[in-house]
């Protein structure tokens, strides 16, 4: 296995993915949120709890930037924010109901766009796809 020829491969498919999530994701935000914020609630939404340094890390944000972006958030009522109960110092996060909403409705646009680009495949190529996704998932992206 050519493994320079396999990052080259990483590289065009990482690409391809920024592409297609701009497509996708496209006015599928608030206009009440800025894309940074939107960029933190769609993070929240699939990781939920998070910490604030789980959003800071992945997001490549500085901790100021985070707590000023978690703190808009929470002025907006998007998010709520919990204590853990062994180490006081600790915060987790959530999406609050009203942060739940505005997600669900991003993500039946994305969903819609999703299908509308998906129509054509056959069962088998999307069964396919569903098992490239498995095993992007379990051996590249969860290490």
């Amino acid at each position: 296995m050519d493994k320079k020829a396999l990052f080259h491969k990483l590289v065009s498919f990482t690409s391809s993915v920024h592409r297609v999530t701009n497509e996708l994701t496209l006015n599928a935000k608030p206009d009440s949120v800025t894309q940074v914020q939107y960029k933190i609630l769609e993070y929240i939404t699939v990781n939920q709890p998070v910490t604030p340094s789980d959003i800071s890390d992945c997001q490549n944000m500085s901790m100021p930037n985070t707590s000023r972006e978690l703190k808009k958030l929470s002025e907006y009522g998007f998010i709520e924010k919990m204590n853990d109960t062994e180490d006081r110092r600790k915060q987790y996060i959530r999406l609050s109901k009203a942060g739940e909403i505005v997600m669900e409705e991003a993500f039946a646009m994305i969903e819609s766009r999703f299908l509308n680009r998906v129509q054509k495949a056959s069962e088998e190529d999307l069964e396919d796809i569903e098992r490239a996704l498995d095993i992007l998932q379990t051996k590249l992206f969860h290490q």
